[in-house]
């Protein structure tokens, strides 16, 4: 788990296409560097955010200031992790202990989609962004002032649009120093991970009608049958 607060700007060092007869799949390796600061207590098997992707790190360099890890296809498909090259800059936190406080939102690190930069606008020091959702169904799980997570980053919703699959944020001076976001072009493609609490209801609330239109006994069942057979009873006039 994560908070969504952003701890270094990692670079890409190396970023290596896995051989298919010997890994069995396509994915990547990719070795992240420039951040010696993260990795002190960070062991091998533990879990980095990488722009928003969990990731486990399963080697370091001797001098422990950068880490390997591997990116299976589906993480490839689901993510812009494949758009990565060397580098590239990327966003790194460390998985919470304990005693962390959560000053972001909780943060799987489970990316949902990805998302185009479709309009970038100065107001005062801040920028607002606005993403254009690629897989548009998520579109149902953003809010007005609820969270979302952007290549790792926690931030707040201040728009929506559901007509044309777009939503923005607003994104202090603070912030635009601590993460890759500012440096990204229009067009470009950001990870998305929407907030866990949207889909968590949504599956409770789909379960529960679903259990109680199949009870006969339920009371949603007794009031779908007889509004049935009133309108049935309505056409046979």
């Amino acid at each position: 788990m994560f908070t969504g607060l952003i701890e270094t700007i990692g670079t890409v060092l190396e970023y290596t296409e896995l051989d298919t007869t010997s890994s069995g799949g396509n994915g990547v390796s990719i070795v992240v560097g420039d951040c010696a600061s993260i990795l002190v207590d960070v062991h091998l098997g533990d879990s980095i955010s990488t722009n928003g992707v969990c990731l486990t790190v399963t080697e370091f360099d001797e001098a422990k200031t950068q880490f390997k890890v591997g990116v299976a296809p589906e993480t490839l498909r689901r993510t812009n992790l494949g758009d990565l090259k060397k580098g590239s800059k990327v966003n790194l936190e460390r998985a919470v202990t304990s005693d962390v406080r959560l000053g972001g939102h909780v943060v799987q690190g489970h990316v949902d989609t990805i998302a185009a930069i479709t309009k970038r606008v100065p107001d005062g020091n801040a920028i607002t962004f606005t993403f254009q959702l690629r897989d548009k169904e998520n579109i149902a799980y953003i809010v007005e002032k609820g969270f979302i997570a952007i290549d790792g980053t926690s931030l707040t919703v201040t728009a929506v649009n559901y007509e044309t699959y777009e939503f923005s944020i607003m994104m202090i001076s603070y912030t635009q120093g601590k993460v890759t976001l500012p440096s990204r072009e229009l067009g470009e493609s950001v990870n998305i991970e929407v907030d866990l609490t949207g889909k968590l209801i949504e599956k409770q609330i789909e379960v529960n009608l679903n259990g109680q239109i199949n009870n006969e006994d339920s009371v949603l069942h007794k009031l779908i049958v007889s509004l049935v057979e009133k309108k049935v009873k309505e056409l046979v006039k």
